[in-house]
């Protein structure tokens, strides 16, 4: 699990470097240095619970609560920091929470609660995450996460020593890693945009939606069957952005 989560760090530390450097982006100063600390402990902390809980929990509990705190909580932020949107774009807010609720549901007919407490240490601090970058200042974004994922890969680094934890992932893995962790960052850098060019709530109810693509590709690659709620949630998840984007036009 830590090395999964070290070395997608690692990786997106490399890009986030490298496109910084391309675009003269300057270090983070001042109040953003206290931003992406915060930043970088949230997400390190969110990451590495949630593969706590998917390596020790049931999907079935896992999916859906990390998935809806992940999505409350910066919109719950957005309408307090920013006031309330649109009544269109209010309701589309609504059918995505939902949305990503029914997508995330698995059949599971298994007992217990296990991988709860982690799933719901994941959806907060991600949640919280998502809040804390809104912070940065506008035109700071891949410096910015520079910071952010040196500060999560240190966090990592310090607990396998801590905790003497096996580490180093089998060498074939390590393609599927590198690639998990090129897409974490442009997830996180097309979020940052997103919010530095709108409200907050509305971008991040938007990228909630990931469970949704999840499902679709399953369906597509993985030959996976769609369940009924996965159909409703799709559909929601398709009105849902369609009232966001009516509403902010």
């Amino acid at each position: 699990m830590f090395g999964v989560v070290l070395f997608s760090q690692l990786t997106g530390l490399l890009i986030a470097a490298a496109i910084a450097a391309l675009r003269a982006e300057t270090l983070p100063a001042g109040q953003d240095v206290a931003v992406c600390l915060v930043a970088g402990v949230l997400g390190g902390l969110g990451v590495t619970a949630l593969y706590r809980a998917l390596a020790v929990g049931r999907m079935a509990i896992v999916a859906p609560v990390t998935g809806v705190l992940a999505a409350v909580i910066p919109v719950v932020a957005g309408i307090v920091l920013q006031g309330l949107p649109a009544p269109m774009v209010l309701a589309g807010i609504a059918l995505a929470v939902a949305a990503v609720l029914l997508v995330s549901r698995v059949a599971d007919v298994g007992g217990g609660r296990a991988g709860l407490t982690e799933a719901l240490v994941a959806g907060l601090a991600i949640g919280l995450f998502g809040v804390a970058i809104a912070g940065l200042s506008d035109g700071n974004v891949f410096a910015a996460l520079s910071v952010i994922r040196s500060v999560q890969a240190v966090l990592v680094m310090a607990a396998i020593v801590a905790t003497r934890a096996a580490w180093r992932p089998a060498p074939r893995a390590l393609p599927a890693i590198m690639a998990v962790g090129a897409l974490d960052m442009g997830g996180n850098a097309f979020y940052l945009l997103a919010v530095q060019s709108g409200a907050l709530a509305v971008a991040s109810v938007l990228s909630a939606l990931y469970p949704v693509v999840t499902v679709i590709l399953a369906a597509v690659v993985l030959r996976e069957r769609i369940t009924r709620d996965h159909t409703i949630g799709i559909g929601l998840a398709a009105a849902a952005i369609a009232l966001i984007g009516i509403g902010s036009a």
